[in-house]
């Protein structure tokens, strides 16, 4: 098993080139936030805007579109319920995060099947939260796409229809390879299958178990696949930043809120990227 520790990380965030603009680091979609649970997806487009992508776009219910840009103005709105619209602009999207937020109703049904028939090989997509829920029914053919989950425990036992006492890395492994994706098993020290490798996250703090925290990753994962290397350097580096600042910030909180581990995002990265392997 390899740890996912700093010195790893510092040598993936790379700084930025001069000649570059808002093009070229990723265009996120991110799908979810029905009428009770637009918090959820709020939180999850926090996590990308903050995470540095170029481009943030919600699907949501329509009652979500003033809290959002209230909260996030760099965010754009679609009507999740323009489904020809959706269908139309699926393909310019380097990353799809479907699930935060979602709900299990009829309209999230046809949503997450959507993305499943219309995804494109070239594109990621991370289904999280109800997505992961839905998927797990056996409904939906596997995208095109490169495919991410970020199922907590409880998700991962729908998602494999086994009680986790009974499963262990190699299963986890074996699991993750006959859904050819790339698995964010998040637990106390998060652990992520990827091919052959195991990685575990070394930080992380109770402080940090409050609801959101997930949506968070979530965006944050579908906004460095647009910048990283490979998705195997967005999952790693968003899973282990999304632990230390919040381990970091719980050195001085009793909890840590996920709008404010988004929030200090950006310097972390600015601190990573300049760094030549020992971040302190």
């Amino acid at each position: 098993m390899k740890k996912i520790t700093p010195k790893v990380i510092c040598a993936w965030i790379n700084q930025r080139d001069e000649e570059t603009n808002k093009g070229d680091y990723g265009r996120v979609l991110l799908i979810g936030g029905n009428e009770r649970l637009g918090g959820a997806i709020i939180m999850a487009a926090q996590g990308a805007v903050y995470s540095g992508a170029g481009l943030v776009s919600v699907a949501g219910h329509h009652v979500n579109r003033s809290a959002l840009h209230a909260r996030l103005p760099e965010a754009m709105f679609i009507d999740y319920t323009d489904f020809d619209y959706l269908i139309e602009v699926l393909p310019r999207f380097d990353s799809i995060l479907i699930g935060p937020g979602l709900g299990l109703d009829e309209t999230a049904q046809n949503l997450l099947a959507l993305v499943c028939e219309y995804a494109t090989p070239n594109q990621r997509v991370i289904i999280d939260g109800d997505g992961i829920t839905l998927y797990a029914t056996g409904d939906y053919a596997k995208p095109k796409a490169a495919l991410i989950f970020t199922p907590h425990r409880i998700e991962w036992e729908r998602l494999t229809h086994t009680d986790t006492e009974n499963l262990d890395d190699m299963k986890n492994q074996d699991f993750a390879a006959e859904m050819d994706a790339i698995i964010v098993l998040k637990d106390h020290r998060t652990r992520v299958y990827i091919g052959e490798d195991i990685w575990q996250n070394i930080y992380g703090t109770p402080a940090m178990a409050t609801g959101g925290m997930g949506d968070t990753l979530a965006g944050m994962i579908a906004a460095l696949m647009g910048q990283l290397d490979t998705p195997k350097h967005a999952v790693l580096t968003a899973v282990f930043l999304h632990s230390y600042i919040g381990e970091t910030l719980a050195k001085k909180k009793y909890v840590v809120l996920p709008t404010e581990v988004a929030e200090q995002i950006p310097f972390y990265l600015k601190k990573f990227s300049e760094t030549d392997g020992n971040p302190y």
